[in-house]
């Protein structure tokens, strides 16, 4: 490898050596991260290809809990097969990519087609999930609406969910509020995300609720002859998330979840309320877009198996070693760090 690579890595990874001792004023919250969004950097991806122990069509299996981890090919039927086997699925949780560019960057991983490849790479992939449901079983997919195209596809995917009806019926749609968003002083701000919700069968479904305390008196009803109002009627002193979540906090590297490379990565907090509500202990729970693994944490946190897949070695490498880094530190992620260490030896 030549110099002016190595120096080019140099200043993308941040791997100079930190001082013994730190000034008073420097922070870790405050590191830049040290390991670069991924897709915007192919060369990067490149060396880190050496750190995985995956490749394409092989799957790693857990010898602790279970869970299961693949490099696969959502749009191909025998590869779907191969990481479940003749398992069957009480709740999918699918990511997949929105056709939207992200950051301005229209980059392989999160490249924009036109809209017909995209349905048809959507059908694909959501015809093998569906095959592979139990009999009562959730399907929960996040998507995406570009404003500047006609907010596809995110209403193009809806209609395209209708062919698999009446195997799955629509239940639900969400919308994640983030705490953080991006916009222009000529447009409102897009802090909003999208998850619809779908069941196969009669799936059981538990009520949870949030931290946010319940404030709002009212709603007068007369149980058995009293007069009431809705706080004496609750059965917490929480709010329920409803449709509409807000409490959930987009990850940035300030956090300890934050896992550095991923460009896409899901709040665990958002991931577990969809388990802990459609889904119970030792159930198996299907992901096909693992991206930074954060479906197998919160799998590996609530006692659920998991069986997860990227179509990129990179991130089954990176969801891999997250579980064993939460494992063996108790750390949901990596806050600024590196996932990959050995490179700044």
């Amino acid at each position: 490898m030549n110099k002016p690579f190595e120096m080019k890595q140099a200043s993308l990874f941040q791997i100079e050596k930190e001082p013994a001792a730190k000034p008073a004023t420097s922070s870790p919250s405050l590191q830049r991260e040290r390991l670069p969004r991924l897709d915007k950097y192919p060369e990067v991806r490149e060396r880190l290809l050496p750190y995985c122990r995956l490749r394409p069509g092989e799957v790693w299996e857990d010898p602790i809990r279970g869970h299961r981890v693949g490099v696969l090919d959502a749009t191909n039927g025998e590869h779907v097969n191969r990481l479940v086997r003749d398992t069957r699925i009480a709740l999918a949780i699918n990511d997949p990519p929105y056709n939207i560019k992200v950051g301005n960057a229209n980059t392989p991983h999160l490249s924009k087609q036109n809209l017909e490849a995209y349905l048809d790479f959507s059908r694909k992939w959501v015809t093998h999930v569906v095959n592979v449901l139990a009999e009562h079983a959730h399907f929960y997919v996040w998507i995406g609406a570009d404003y500047r195209d006609g907010f596809q596809p995110f209403p193009d995917f809806m209609i395209l969910m209708r062919d698999w009806h009446p195997i799955l019926k629509s239940r639900n749609l969400i919308t994640v509020r983030n705490q953080r968003g991006y916009g222009t002083q000529k447009n409102w701000m897009w802090v909003r995300q999208e998850l619809l919700h779908y069941v196969k069968g009669n799936p059981p479904f538990q009520v949870v609720y949030t931290d946010i305390p319940k404030i709002l008196r009212g709603y007068y009803k007369v149980v058995n002859g009293k007069i009431t109002e809705n706080m004496e009627r609750s059965k917490s002193d929480t709010i329920r998330p409803g449709n509409v979540w807000v409490d959930i906090q987009q990850v940035f590297y300030r956090m300890e979840e934050n896992v550095p490379g991923c460009y896409a990565q899901k709040p665990l907090k958002a991931i577990r309320r969809i388990l802990e509500t459609s889904s119970r202990e030792g159930d198996v729970v299907l992901d096909l877009f693992a991206h930074s693994g954060a479906t197998l944490l919160a799998g590996e946190m609530l006692h659920r198996r998991v069986f997860t897949a990227d179509i990129d070695p990179v991130f089954a490498e990176i969801t891999i070693r997250r579980l064993e880094h939460f494992r063996q530190t108790g750390k949901t992620g990596w806050q600024w760090r590196n996932p990959f260490p050995e490179m700044e030896g």
